[in-house]
């Protein structure tokens, strides 16, 4: 791939910085170039729309950063356009955000559904404050579910005036209020010398372990930062700007701590390689304290009730480095539905810890079981452990099935593309088209290195032959000298822009759906956009597989 000019670049200096150092810079560049948008797209502004709360990153008047909970009743948040957000409230009195959000200030704002481990991000300018936000968009984009802990909302059954406790450093019951927590929001933000979108204030979900935010003293927090969309808006704004404002919620009681101070970033000293799954390690030296009572006027269940114990009744080896799990439900009633398409949220005890991921279910749905089919990543902690120790018998902790990549009703013909372990959610799509009264045409692409590597093939080919109504077409890149042309794969070549026109012609009038590594989606997403597919019609999974 050519190297990417800077111009237009959803990402400042200091993000192109840390991608370059992480050997990520080209393929997030060209991807996020497709999914970083100048407005909102319309599920995002309905998701909104539907929200108790958002998390807000601002400055204070004394460019101190902060982060919030705004909170109001249903239909709170709303848009009138694609460009502008409107937020009816404001920080609770005493919080550090009271009164500062006016004028033309950046600000961040983070919607997040724990329920469903839903997130989507807008960055952008306050326009007014008469009545409550009107915040002017500059970039809107999606976020993975990795780390989200599920919880359950519901209205206060009272609520008091909130009021304020200030200071410069931390109580002993705030240190232990921030050890037992397993999610906290983070705001960070670096503004340029230009209006450039890529500049601004960033409000993100920092989530993990009970205990995974250690507290040294007073005056010192030190928490990991784990694999995620490869974005490093957080980290890229530190390098620029290391300014910070941390937020801790209590949940049952609706209380705020809010942090501000400064980090430092360890990249790779021993000390990361002591926590699994760390990518490094961020020190927040405090500078300033405010706890918030009775800040909001909703509450959340704990965590453990919005999970499901599952057993492991099948477990089968798909390619070499691909494993499907077979879940059942321990309590024998039926299991919720969910849309072909979407991923699973699971939860994992490993050495006295426990571990969440995401993963797509690959099998139509069932109401008496799910499957996941999972590649083993080789620095994976939890995918190691599904593959090398959970055995048929063995219990997993599931939430319900989440997920906006979903089959669209229309009458157009359908594209499923996919590249390597991209093809699970395209399984779930393609069973569920064969096997319901949808009378659309459908193609199945999928490209693979080799028939070791290649998940789910003779499925893949026993539902084609199910329908005249699927053409199904596989690709090798690299085919062993056993992988027989026209029985095991069609085609020797990846699966690109060029090979998609050829097998389909006019591309025009078709649902496009599209799962893989990130450059194949990128390259694939431009490619097929450049022949004349409108935006609107190319369906892209954006969440990253878990590790």
């Amino acid at each position: 791939m050519a190297t990417v000019t800077e111009t237009a670049s959803p990402f400042h200096a200091g993000e192109r910085a840390v991608q370059t150092r992480m050997g990520v810079r080209e393929r997030i560049e060209a991807f996020a170039r497709q999914v970083v948008r100048p407005f909102m797209p319309g599920e995002h502004r309905q998701f909104y729309s539907g929200l108790p709360f958002i998390v807000a990153a601002a400055r204070d008047s004394d460019d101190r950063p902060w982060v919030t909970l705004l909170a109001g009743e249903a239909g709170f948040i709303s848009s009138e356009t694609a460009t502008e957000l409107q937020i009816d409230a404001e920080p609770a009195t005493g919080d550090a955000l009271h009164g500062q959000l006016g004028g033309s200030r950046d600000i961040g704002l983070l919607g997040i559904e724990f329920s469903t481990r839903r997130r989507n991000r807008v960055n952008g300018r306050i326009r007014s404050s008469q009545s409550g936000l009107r915040v002017r968009v500059d970039q809107s984009f999606g976020n993975c579910p990795q780390y989200i802990q599920p919880r359950e909302w519901h209205a206060a059954s009272s609520t008091r005036q909130s009021s304020a406790i200030r200071s410069d450093r931390l109580t002993a019951q705030q240190s232990a209020w921030i050890r037992e927590s397993d999610t906290f929001f983070i705001a960070t933000g670096h503004r340029g010398d230009s209006d450039a979108a890529c500049y601004g204030m960033d409000a993100s979900h920092r989530g993990g372990e009970p205990g995974f935010v250690a507290v040294a003293d007073g005056l010192t927090l030190q928490f990991p930062d784990y694999s995620g969309n490869n974005h490093f808006n957080t980290i890229g704004n530190l390098i620029e700007d290391p300014r910070v404002g941390l937020l801790f919620v209590d949940f049952a009681g609706g209380h705020l701590l809010q942090l501000s101070g400064r980090a430092e970033i360890d990249w790779d000293s021993p000390a990361v390689r002591t926590i699994p799954g760390a990518r490094r390690l961020i020190a927040i030296h405090l500078e300033a304290v405010v706890e918030v009572r009775d800040a909001l006027p909703i509450r959340w269940a704990p965590v453990s009730e919005g999970a499901r114990s599952m057993v492991v009744v099948g477990k089968v080896a798909e390619s070499a480095d691909v494993t499907s799990f077979e879940l059942a439900p321990r309590d024998g009633n039926p299991l919720p539905e969910f849309e072909p398409g979407q991923h699973l949220p699971i939860e994992v005890n490993i050495a006295g810890q426990r571990h969440g991921r995401t993963y797509s279910l690959s099998a139509a749905p069932d109401p008496c079981r799910y499957r996941l089919s999972i590649k083993r990543d080789a620095q994976g902690l939890v995918s190691r452990f599904l593959h090398d120790q959970l055995q048929i018998g063995d219990s997993l902790s599931v939430s319900d099935p989440a997920g906006e990549f979903t089959l669209d009703s229309g009458r157009r013909p359908v594209v499923l593309l996919s590249a390597g372990v991209g093809v699970t959610p395209m399984m779930s799509m393609l069973a569920q088209l064969v096997r319901k009264a949808d009378e659309r045409p459908v193609w199945f692409i999928h490209g693979a290195s080799d028939g070791e590597h290649h998940p789910l093939a003779q499925e893949a080919a026993a539902l084609g032959s199910l329908s005249d109504r699927v053409t199904s077409h596989v690709s090798y890149s690299q085919p062993n000298p056993e992988d027989l042309s026209g029985v095991d794969y069609h085609r020797h070549g990846r699966v690109d822009t060029e090979l998609v026109c050829e097998l389909l012609g006019d591309l025009r009038d078709v649902d496009v759906y599209l799962c893989g590594p990130l450059p194949f989606m990128s390259e694939l997403r431009d490619g097929l956009v450049a022949t004349g597919v409108p935006e609107q019609q190319i369906y892209v999974e954006t969440f990253g597989p878990g590790a």
